[in-house]
């Protein structure tokens, strides 16, 4: 059997990567999901392939013999993002310690070493495998060389052969270059030929073999276009097949022998491995398998009678559990399976049946006991369906993790364990799959259910210790325990509260929307002179832009543009465009939220929105199933919807809101004394700094400069630039520029601050808030002015809106311990902005009110008091 050699296209791989998987971050804030991801295909492969030598080709960032060629090749291509810039190094480096060979050549591409390696190996006598993401090297399988493609992301491969080329395409390897000549390459700007696409390059090269017998036959071409174009393209078609020839005698610095596959060096690899959080790589290395670790620590039983765990759980005052149900929403379900472990225990997995509430339900709620899950919200409102209360102490790995790494795009035990154990675990669309196909946990066998259950309990025990190090290193386990783990409680009951929503008034409003489209429909139809759909961009830039000849703004690769910014040009152009826009807001308002609403109801009247508090990596709360954060406010039509959400019967909704809480916390952050004088003294912020600005008497302060006073104050939490307080304020970006500069003289340290905290996460790579909350900036130090301009956007605003999202969370948790221990009935149904929403009885109402006002105005101390104005009513609409 002839050795194999393993040729991989590293660039393919790593950009692969780089786009496929979620922004992986280490403890430094240093961005690695592309040389994770590549990692993960690269051992993969050595594993499935077992090849005798390695070799990792790189793109080199200098011009090719094919920019020679033509000018223009890859011209149309963006440059690659920083934040994958510097993991190339990062690769290169890991490669070095795993002794792996990698090349980059001037003037060559990746693809040209990989051909040439892919020559040289044939040519003594070893079989070849390419690894890739590119098609191209189709052209270079044949009996000794097999190209396996990535598919869906990095998870799977897909093995292209000489057989299977000629069944998809029905043509030889080496012909694939003659379609790519006529079609040409859009990916790497390639001409080819105008009016040919794959479809009728492959029919002329399945006819007549190759583009030198197309051409020589050209007169046998039917269609009169497709011949003129393919006569005068003559030229740059077999351009195009010649820019799309990979080489294979490239100058190559190293031979096959040098190429053989070597142990690591392990002590190298391992402190690389560890400073960027590739815990999961670290096993491959280590003595002892996977498959003892399972055999050891993996070990479950499916019981209904068996609880000896509670005398270990007594022993030891901690046990490790998850929850796991049937539907998609855990609040809309039931629990299926509960699995639950002690230090010293195997896993036990029970049935959610009485005998389990009559035995455990003792130890779920003992503070003396601590408790520790993924996701702990999900697990407290399944439980008060079982009629547990979870009580503290507990732990959250997930909230843990979110805090570490804040701005993943979600969060679960694989990723997890990716990143921090020695072994990975299923999450649940691998084990159950998704969409149409999705399976349900009573579809599977015992085993897999035990196996799975047993690894997630496992995972979560191995967790806590590295966790709770890494937020203590981090400095922030005080406010995972103050604050995050506490909040959980708060959120979970408000998930099981819910709001009441009122069905008719949705229905009454529903129908004057429904009212108002009718008769918009018939203006629009009226104005244009025929009837289309005017939810088409399609159509209705035909009504537009032809029929009624406006004026063409923007240009998309599918024809006119027709979105809010072009129908605002065009406002004063026609009437019709104004009642677009009315058209557009009444659409939306109807489909959005007034149908979606009604759905979300439920049995007893009221929604129950999931309330999650690890999606914003500043910290923010966010709504969703439905959004309950952002029910429209711009109109008086879209604020009618809040006349729905009401109080239950005898009840009242208090809603208390903060009053400028992000301007104190800038005034706190900053040590601005002119701004904390102004907010301790209780004058108006906005009035006050126009007064400054504008050099003008607080008492002649006009509406007009208030609320420039006002955009400049909250534009500057956002960084915003003088073009973009120009296009908020309708005035000339000059004009813009003075405001901000008369701003930042007025507020010196504010200046100070901005510059000075703009200059710290460049060197530390990350912002905190006042309370360690940490956010990592690798954007800031881009070379990308685009990228870098948002890193520092990101550097000034974090601090701020971070802040004030603690803050907000701080006051829940006051809110809602305060008024359970005075014992008075309300509950928190709402937090949305900067306001805190309760329900309460309307005997209660003076004692809520005051008990929530306190609660927010004393829930944390800063250099400026924190002030909140509240009010009350029967519905969101009046409390507001």
């Amino acid at each position: 059997m002839s050795k194999k050699v393993m040729l991989i296209d590293g660039s393919s791989l790593i950009f692969r990567a780089f786009f496929a998987l979620p922004n992986l971050t280490n403890a430094d804030g240093v961005m690695t999901n592309g040389v994770y991801g590549f990692l993960t295909m690269y051992f993969r492969a050595v594993e499935e392939y077992k090849p005798d030598y390695i070799l990792v080709a790189f793109d080199k960032k200098t011009k090719t013999f094919r920019h020679k060629e033509f000018e223009d090749y890859k011209a149309n291509r963006d440059k690659a993002p920083s934040e994958l810039n510097y993991q190339f190094g990062i690769l290169k480096d890991i490669l070095d310690s795993l002794n792996v060979k990698y090349l980059d050549i001037d003037g060559f591409e990746a693809d040209d070493i990989v051909g040439t390696y892919s020559k040289i190996a044939r040519d003594e006598g070893l079989e070849t495998v390419i690894i890739t993401g590119d098609k191209d090297y189709f052209q270079l399988v044949n009996d000794d060389v097999i190209v396996y493609l990535t598919r869906k992301g990095i998870s799977q491969m897909e093995e292209i052969t000489e057989e299977k080329i000629k069944d998809d395409y029905g043509l030889s390897p080496k012909q694939l270059i003659d379609v790519k000549g006529l079609m040409g390459d859009k990916s790497d700007n390639i001409p080819g030929v105008d009016g040919i696409g794959e479809k009728t390059a492959l029919k002329y090269i399945k006819k007549y073999g190759s583009m030198e017998a197309l051409y020589e036959n050209l007169d046998d071409i039917s269609g009169k276009k497709t011949k003129e174009n393919l006569e005068n393209s003559r030229q740059i078609a077999f351009l195009s097949k010649k820019i799309g020839t990979i080489v294979t005698n490239a100058p190559v610095d190293y031979e096959i022998s040098d190429l053989r596959v070597e142990n690591p060096d392990m002590e190298s690899l391992k402190k690389k491995f560890s400073k960027y959080n590739f815990n999961k790589f670290l096993e491959k290395f280590e003595d002892g398998s996977k498959e003892q670790r399972e055999e050891l620590d993996f070990s479950y039983s499916f019981t209904d009678d068996d609880f000896s765990i509670i005398e270990d759980i007594e022993k030891e005052n901690i046990f490790y559990f998850k929850t796991i149900f049937e539907n998609d929403n855990y609040i809309h379900s039931k629990a299926f399976k509960i699995a639950i472990k002690s230090p010293s225990s195997k896993t036990f997995i029970y049935n959610p049946d009485q005998k389990f509430v009559e035995n455990f339900k003792k130890y779920f709620e003992d503070e003396n006991i601590n408790k520790v899950s993924f996701d702990i919200k999900e697990d407290i409102v399944l439980f008060n369906k079982l009629g547990i209360e979870i009580n503290f102490p507990y732990d959250d790995i997930m909230l843990m993790h979110y805090l570490i790494d804040p701005s993943r795009s979600s969060y679960d035990l694989k990723t997890f364990s990716q990143a921090f154990l020695k072994y990975e675990v299923l999450n649940e669309e691998d084990l159950l799959g998704k969409g149409r196909n999705k399976k349900s946990y009573k579809d599977l066998s015992e085993k897999e259910l035990g196996k799975y259950l047993s690894s997630i309990i496992n995972a979560i025990e191995d967790s806590l210790d590295i966790l709770t190090d890494k937020l203590k290193e981090l400095s922030m386990y005080e406010l995972y325990k103050d604050c995050e783990i506490k909040l959980s409680k708060v959120l979970a009951d408000m998930e099981i509260t819910g709001f009441v929503c009122d069905k008719n008034e949705l229905e009454k409003i529903k129908d004057e929307v429904s009212v108002e489209l009718e008769g918009l429909e018939k203006i629009i139809y009226e104005l244009a002179g025929s009837e289309f759909n005017i939810n088409s961009p399609k159509q209705l830039s035909i009504i537009l832009f032809e029929d009624l000849e406006l004026p063409i703004i923007k240009k998309t690769k599918t024809g006119y543009s027709t979105d809010a910014k072009v129908l605002e040009k065009l406002r004063d152009k026609h009437p019709i465009i104004g009642k677009i826009e009315r058209y557009r807001e009444m659409y939306k308002l109807k489909s959005t939220y007034l149908e979606s609403l009604e759905e979300c109801i439920d049995k007893d009247g009221r929604i129950r929105s999931t309330f999650k508090q690890n999606v914003t990596a500043t910290g923010r709360l966010s709504s969703t199933e439905p959004n309950l954060q952002n029910l429209p406010i711009r109109t008086e039509e879209g604020r009618k919807i809040r006349k729905a959400f009401k109080a239950d019967k005898y009840k009242v909704l208090i809603d208390a809101d903060y009053s400028q809480i992000e301007l104190r916390v800038l005034a706190h952050l900053a040590n601005d004394k002119k701004m904390q004088e102004a907010f301790s003294h209780d004058i108006d912020i906005h009035t006050k700094t126009a007064s400054e600005v504008f050099d003008t008497p607080i008492d002649e302060v006009t509406k007009l400069q208030r609320s420039e006073a006002k955009a400049v104050n909250f534009g500057i939490i956002y960084g915003i630039s003088d073009y973009g307080l120009s296009q908020n304020l309708n005035i000339p970006r000059k004009k813009a520029k003075e405001y901000i500069e008369n701003y930042l003289d007025t507020y010196p340290q504010i200046k100070k601050y901005m510059k000075d905290i703009v200059k710290k996460a460049k060197e530390d790579g990350f912002v905190n808030t006042i309370f360690n909350r940490r956010r990592y900036v690798p954007e800031i130090n881009s070379k990308n002015f685009n990228v870098r301009s948002f890193g520092e956007r990101v550097a000034l605003n974090t601090p701020i809106q971070g802040s004030a999202a603690d803050i907000i969370k701080f006051a829940m948790i006051n809110s809602y311990e305060n008024l359970k221990k005075a014992k008075v009935d309300a509950k928190i149904v709402l937090q949305i902005h900067d306001e805190i929403i309760i329900e309460a009885s309307k005997k209660d109402l003076q004692k809520a009110k005051e008990i929530l006002k306190s609660s927010m105005e004393e829930a944390v101390n800063l250099k400026v008091p924190l002030l909140v104005d509240i009010d009350s009513g029967d519905s969101m609409y009046e409390s507001k």
